[in-house]
């Protein structure tokens, strides 16, 4: 007999413990039962890692592709294209955190995005924020202010930008 049952536990882990029951015969035709628990620490799917350099540059392909394989997303690879493997190894890596989900065909795995670019990059932006700029958005547009990367013409844009969409969240309530 064989069962899993799965608990969590405070954080962002999930504890898998699985049991397993034997029966046993011994010499004398008498039976006993063993139980062997594994625990295994797993990552839960609601903390997602961040991505390395090379993960993000090809989570771009996949997100630009929808769905497809290593080779497809190979050919759209800017020069100089890294080996199969390679590509090979940091798309099952985006599978392993969770940002890609794959479909077995025969021998070979279609692959697609788990979440959305328009979701990674909302988590992102608020996890930069935080850690760079004690949580204010203020701080942000000041910061590429003071550095002229953004101009008043845009920085008007920004403001009609927030403007319309208070009138739309007026409207719907």
């Amino acid at each position: 007999m064989y069962f899993t049952v799965t608990q969590y536990l405070i954080g962002n882990w999930q504890s898998a413990f699985q049991i397993k029951f034997f029966l046993i015969f011994n010499k004398n035709n008498l039976f006993y039962y063993e139980l062997y628990v594994s625990l295994r620490k797993i990552r839960s799917k609601t903390s997602m890692q961040k991505l390395t350099i090379q993960e993000e540059e090809a989570m771009q392909i996949v997100w630009k592709i929808g769905k497809g394989f290593i080779k497809d997303f190979l050919e759209l690879y800017p020069e100089p294209k890294p080996p199969y493997t390679t590509l090979a190894s940091i798309i099952k890596k985006l599978e392993t955190k969770g940002y890609v989900k794959s479909v077995k065909y025969r021998t070979i795995y279609e692959f697609r995005p788990a979440i959305s670019e328009k979701e990674y990059a909302k988590k992102y932006m608020s996890h930069f924020v935080r850690d760079y700029f004690r949580n204010s958005y203020k701080d942000l547009v000041a910061s590429f202010v003071k550095q002229k990367k953004l101009s008043p013409d845009e920085l008007r844009s920004i403001l009609e930008t927030i403007d319309l969409e208070e009138k739309q969240s007026c409207r719907n309530s």
